[in-house]
C-alpha cells in the first residue's frame, strides 16, 4: 500500500504543477495568477475538493498524445464562500493554452450539473485561448455542451463569469449565456474575432485591449458588468456580489442581521432635489440617502450611465435598485439603458429579489439614430421585464415621470405594487413648456407678446399637471411622502410585501421583444 499511495501523491504533485513551473512563471510575469492561485482566494480555506483532477485527454492527433498533462487544462469542483456551497471551474493558461477540447469540456459540465442538481451558483474562471484545434469538431461540441448547461441552468442558479485572461471566438458565448461577467483591465480579453482576422477581414488596425478589453467592454458594448483593476479585487467582487444573491431560484434573497436605532427618518432627503426642475442632480445621492450604510453594489457602472442598477441592502434585506439618473442625458430613456435595466430587472425576479425603482425620467431620447435602432422594441424590453416581474415591486418618484416613460419605469399600471411620489414630482405626458406650445398653439400665436402668453400657459398647465397629485387622486399613486419619511416608508412596505404570491398565466414562456 505505501507504494501505491507514495504513486498518488505523485500524481498530484503532477497535476498541481499543470504545465510546469516555466509556464506558471511565464503566467506570473504577465501579472496573472495560476488557476489553482485563483481557486484559493475565491473559496474559504481549505473548503475546495477537487473533483476530476486525474482526468486527461484521450486525442492522439498532430502529437497530442506526447502533450498529456493531469486535470486537462481546467481545475474543476466545489466548495465554499462565506460558508455557502458553490461550485467552480478554472481554466489553466499553463496547460496547452487553456484550451477547450472532450475531457476539458466534460469537467466542466460535470460540476455544472451538481450545480444544478444541489441549487448552488457556479463561477467559472476563464482563461483559454479557445478551442483545441487538433481536436477539430469534438472542441466545437465540447463548447455547445456548455452552452446548452447554461442556457438550462439560467434562472434556476446563479451563473458567474470571471475572464481572467483572453476568451476567443466559441468562448466568448459561454461567459454571455451566464448572469454577470467580470473582467480585469490589462489582461482580460474578449471577442469573436480577434485583431488579426479584424484586419484581415475589414482592413482595420485595432489592439486586443481596444477591440475586446474590459474598457471597451464594460463602457462601449456593455457586454461586462463589473471591471477590475486585478484578479485579487476582481475575485473580491465575486464574493461581494454572492452575498446579495441566495443559492437558487427556490430561495429568498439573503438578509443580514439589522437593528433599527429607533428612527429611521432622513432628513438628508429633504435638500437633494433642486428648486430648478431642469437642474441635475446625482441619484445615487438619494439612493444611499435611503438605503443600509455602504451597502450599494452598483452593476454596470460605465454603461448607460443614465440610468443606474445594483444591489443594496435595506433592513438588511438584499433588494435590487433601478434608478433614473438626472445627472447624465437628463436621465432619458434610450437604447443602452432600456436593455440595461431589463436584464438587471430579469435576474432580480428570477432569484427572488424585491425592486426598488427610483424615477425621474423626462421621456424616451428622441432621434433618428435611437429610432434606427430599435428604440421601440428595446424599450419594450423594460417595460416587458417589469410587467412580467413577480417579486415585491415598489416605486419612488422623485421628480418628473412624462409619457411613455413614466409607464415603464414600473408604474401601478404595469403591476407595481407601492407607488410613491415625493411633491417635487412631475406626472404629466409631457413637460409644461412642450405641452403648452401644443396646446394653447393658436392663443400664443395670436397674442401680442407670444413669449409672455406662452410663459403664462406654461405655468398654468404646471400648477394643473406638474405635481403629484392628480395621479395620487386617482390611486396611481400610494402616497405622497416626505422625502425624509422615504426609508421608513420603504422598510414597512417591503415587509408588508414579503409574502406576496403572483402568478402568471399558464404558458410555455413568453416571447420577449428582442
Amino acid at each position: 500500500m505505501k507504494d501505491k499511495i507514495e504513486e498518488l501523491d505523485k500524481k498530484i504533485a503532477e497535476a498541481h504543477l499543470g504545465g510546469g513551473e516555466k509556464r506558471i512563471q511565464a503566467q506570473h510575469a504577465k501579472n496573472k495568477l495560476t488557476a489553482r492561485e485563483r481557486v484559493h482566494f475565491l473559496l474559504d480555506e481549505g473548503s475546495f475538493e477537487e473533483i476530476g483532477m486525474l482526468v486527461t485527454h484521450r486525442s492522439t492527433n498532430f502529437g497530442l498524445d506526447s502533450q498529456v498533462v493531469l486535470g486537462d487544462g481546467v481545475v474543476t469542483g466545489y466548495g465554499t464562500i462565506h460558508g455557502r456551497l458553490v461550485y467552480v471551474f478554472a481554466q489553466d493558461f499553463t496547460v496547452l493554452g487553456g484550451s477547450l477540447a472532450e475531457a476539458h469540456a466534460e469537467k466542466i459540465c460535470k460540476v455544472m450539473d451538481l450545480a444544478m442538481k444541489n441549487g448552488a451558483p457556479v463561477i467559472g474562471l476563464n482563461d483559454s485561448g479557445g478551442a483545441r484545434i487538433q481536436e477539430g469538431v469534438v472542441s466545437l461540441g465540447g463548447y455547445a455542451d456548455i452552452f446548452y448547461r447554461n442556457t438550462k441552468a439560467s434562472g434556476v442558479i446563479p451563473q458567474l463569469s470571471a475572464i481572467m485572461g483572453p476568451c476567443a471566438g466559441g468562448a466568448v458565448y459561454s461567459p454571455a449565456l451566464t448572469d454577470f461577467i467580470m473582467m480585469v483591465e490589462k489582461t482580460s480579453y474578449m471577442f469573436v474575432t480577434g485583431p488579426n482576422v479584424v484586419k484581415t477581414v475589414t482592413h482595420e488596425d485595432v489592439s486586443s485591449e481596444d477591440l475586446g478589453g474590459a474598457s471597451a467592454h464594460s463602457v462601449k458594448s456593455g457586454v461586462t458588468h463589473f471591471t477590475y483593476a486585478n484578479e485579487i479585487a476582481c475575485i473580491n467582487g465575486l464574493k461581494r456580489l454572492l452575498s446579495y444573491v441566495p443559492q437558487n431560484c427556490e430561495e429568498d434573497a439573503p438578509s443580514v442581521p439589522y437593528k433599527s436605532n429607533g428612527s429611521e427618518k432622513r432628513e438628508v432627503l429633504n435638500t437633494i432635489i433642486p428648486e430648478n426642475a431642469n437642474q441635475p442632480y446625482d441619484i445615487r445621492d438619494v439612493i444611499n440617502g435611503v438605503i443600509d450604510g455602504d451597502t450599494f453594489h452598483e452593476v454596470h457602472k460605465d454603461f448607460a450611465e443614465n440610468i443606474v442598477v445594483g444591489f443594496a441592502r435595506l433592513a438588511g434585506k438584499s433588494i435590487g435598485i433601478v434608478a433614473n439618473q438626472p445627472a447624465f442625458l437628463a436621465g432619458v430613456l434610450d437604447i443602452n439603458s432600456s436593455t440595461k435595466a431589463a436584464r438587471f430587472v430579469r435576474f432580480c425576479d428570477c432569484f427572488n429579489i424585491p425592486l426598488l425603482v427610483f424615477e425621474d425620467v423626462p421621456g424616451f431620447l428622441p432621434g433618428t439614430d435611437q429610432e434606427w435602432n430599435a428604440i421601440i422594441t428595446n424599450g419594450a424590453k423594460l417595460l416587458y421585464a417589469f410587467s412580467e416581474a413577480t417579486v415585491p415591486r415598489i416605486t419612488v418618484i422623485t421628480r418628473k415621470a412624462y409619457g411613455g416613460a413614466y409607464d415603464v419605469m414600473n408604474s401601478k399600471h404595469i403591476g407595481a405594487d407601492m407607488n410613491y411620489a415625493w411633491p417635487s414630482a412631475e406626472i404629466a405626458v409631457m413637460g409644461a413648456k412642450g405641452a403648452a406650445e401644443i396646446i394653447f398653439r393658436k392663443e400664443i400665436a395670436e397674442a401680442e407678446d407670444s413669449e409672455a402668453k406662452l410663459i403664462e400657459k406654461e405655468a398654468a398647465y404646471a400648477e394643473m399637471f406638474a405635481n403629484p397629485y392628480n395621479a395620487a387622486a386617482r390611486g396611481y399613486i400610494d402616497e405622497v411622502i416626505k422625502p425624509e419619511d422615504t426609508r421608513e416608508k420603504l422598510i414597512k412596505a417591503f415587509k408588508m410585501l414579503e409574502n406576496k404570491v403572483d402568478v402568471l398565466p399558464k404558458k410555455k414562456h413568453g416571447n420577449i421583444p428582442l
